[in-house]
């Protein structure tokens, strides 16, 4: 049953992102009066459509201003780098008008490339962010990653494996030379195991990794967050559904649970009564933590 809302919500998304790709940029109307939007720029020299990213920036900004990569979620099957902008108006317009860039990604999807591809692609739009950092007006020693579901386990992932220099999750030739100040993790997968799918070959994780997480828990353990958890990871705010049936908030205790172990600042979230996704994660509740955060850890 959980995997059948899983999949019509995909499905939906790939609808809505069907008609989005025919307009220039269909949420550039949420951010502030006066943003700036670099539309569209191809991040890996190629011609793949997936390897797109935009950037807005602040109004009026002066000199150059922190950076917030944003990934969207989708089950590493769907959407673009315009979804869940469109439930969070609120918070990533107040990202924008605080002064912080935000560069929203696409990354390929597991039906085009398996496991790792997905993480060498967030690593390739960051490197690129921060080879362009001039260019853009962009402080590359002021950067966090903030994801949605499937990007919410990208954005975790990133953070905290980029200090354990694993060489499969670049790409070759990719700039390592950039940290993270902060992660950002609404609702994403922390343990592919802990999925009631995990034996099921046509469940969105099993597609990730190219193989049912019990039968290869060697790939399930490279491509869950918590397993490169150490010491040195940057700040996470994680930010769950207290009744999400689509990704247990069991990760999100387990991922906290796991930063708390080595002594790494994080704060877990519960947001009663939320389920997956949607506009309860943009109350301003949430949104103020998210803000207040980012600052902190930006400054």
């Amino acid at each position: 049953m959980i995997h059948r809302i899983f999949y019509a919500i995909v499905s939906l998304s790939l609808v809505v992102s069907t008609t989005a790709v025919s307009q220039s940029n269909p949420v550039i109307d949420i951010f502030p009066r006066g943003t700036t939007l670099h539309g569209d720029i191809a991040y890996n020299n190629d011609t793949l459509a997936k390897h797109l990213l935009d950037i807005y920036l602040p109004p009026n900004a002066n000199g150059h201003v922190p950076l917030v990569i944003f990934i969207h979620g989708g089950g590493w099957l769907g959407n673009d780098k315009y979804a869940d902008i469109g439930y969070m108006k609120k918070t990533v317009a107040e990202i924008v008008s605080s002064g912080f860039a935000l560069a929203s990604i696409d990354y390929r999807f597991a039906t085009q490339a398996i496991f790792p591809s997905q993480i060498q692609d967030c690593n390739r739009a960051i490197s690129f962010l921060v080879d362009n950092a001039d260019k853009y007006g962009l402080d590359k020693k002021r950067i966090a990653v903030m994801g949605f579901s499937a990007g919410g386990h990208l954005a975790s992932l990133t953070g905290l494996s980029k200090n354990n220099n694993v060489e499969n999750f670049f790409m070759p030739g990719t700039n390592k030379s950039f940290t993270f100040k902060a992660v950002v993790d609404f609702y994403g997968p922390a343990e592919l195991i802990l999925f009631p799918g995990s034996n099921d070959p046509k469940s969105p994780e099993s597609l990730l990794i190219g193989a049912t997480p019990l039968s290869r828990p060697d790939l399930a353990k490279a491509a869950s967050p918590v397993t490169y958890v150490d010491k040195n990871d940057p700040p996470f705010l994680i930010i769950h559904g207290e009744k999400d049936e689509i990704v247990s908030n069991k990760h999100s205790q387990l991922l906290s649970s796991w930063l708390n172990v080595v002594g790494v600042q994080n704060e877990l979230v519960i947001v009663k009564d939320a389920p997956h996704f949607g506009v309860m994660f943009d109350a301003d509740d949430i949104r103020n933590k998210v803000i207040t955060f980012l600052k902190k850890q930006m400054n």
